[in-house]
């Protein structure tokens, strides 16, 4: 038996506004079959004494703590800058503002 008739797919696509073919409808209600049947032997196997989760696996954080720990000098940052000012980069001027 299937999940889902050419009928039904029809009025989904006229829900959706969209203008399938007759050709579409036929493979679209395969296809949705299909994932409906897969949905169903998922419940079929779900059992009641198993608590719903997110992931297969726990999840854990993965950052590090955050700390300060050394980092480049202002020398070492500007080094490779093409171009610098007062100890900054100096980039163009995109916004034509006023000095």
């Amino acid at each position: 038996m299937t999940a889902i008739s050419r009928d039904e797919v029809a009025h989904l696509a006229h829900l959706a506004r969209l203008d399938v073919t007759e050709d579409e409808l036929d493979r679209f209600a395969q296809q949705l079959d299909v994932i409906l049947q897969s949905v169903q032997r998922i419940n079929e196997v779900a059992a009641e004494d198993i608590p719903p989760t997110s992931h297969a696996v726990p999840l854990t954080n993965v950052y590090r703590d955050d700390e300060p720990r050394p980092s480049l000098s202002r020398a070492d940052a500007l080094a490779g800058a093409p171009d610098t000012d007062q100890d900054r980069f100096r980039v163009p001027r995109i916004l034509g503002e006023e000095e």
